[in-house]
């Protein structure tokens, strides 16, 4: 696709005679554009200094009320979804830590009962016994076994007794 670049003078510089000069020369470049392929108008550019310096903004304060307006909205949007997108991961999360609970209680449950199963089977009387046999001991013997309870245990703890106070001194 032939693209040209024409540029613009300004309109005291040009003069008729370069106008048309100008002109006869975009006439035989799109005749030229239209031989080489037969479809849309070609495109032509034209170089124009737009001065826009002067240019004032006029305040317009029914845009800008509608802009604050939307602006508003759009924040009060914004907080509702991230309010309910904490609530919704944090519910999540929670439900996974639920969970997690779980499976622990579950464990213990499970561990609970087989440390209950070992303190009974090694808590049996019959099974002492007969572990007791096998290492040579017998059941005590009359006068064999000592009693501590007439002994003072210093390290006991001793259980408070009030006494009158004497009277009459």
């Amino acid at each position: 696709m032939a693209t040209q670049t024409i540029p613009a003078y300004e309109l005291n510089h040009g003069s008729r005679r370069h106008n048309q000069q100008v002109a006869d020369r975009n006439l035989h470049l799109f005749a030229a554009q239209q031989r080489a392929r037969r479809g849309p108008t070609p495109e032509v550019f034209c170089c124009k200094r737009m001065d826009n310096s002067r240019l004032v903004k006029a305040a317009d304060p029914v845009r800008v009320r509608e802009m604050r307006i939307f602006t508003a909205a759009m924040t009060v949007l914004f907080v509702i979804v991230m309010f309910y997108g904490l609530q919704h991961f944090s519910a999540i999360e929670y439900g996974y830590k639920v969970e997690a609970e779980k499976q622990q209680r579950t464990l213990l449950e499970e561990q609970n009962r087989e440390l209950r199963l070992a303190e009974a089977q090694l808590c049996d009387p019959h099974r002492i016994d007969q572990m007791a046999r096998k290492l040579g001991l017998d059941a005590p013997k009359p006068g064999q076994v000592v009693r501590g309870a007439d002994q003072f245990d210093t390290n006991a703890p001793v259980m408070a007794q009030a006494s009158p106070l004497p009277i009459g001194r």
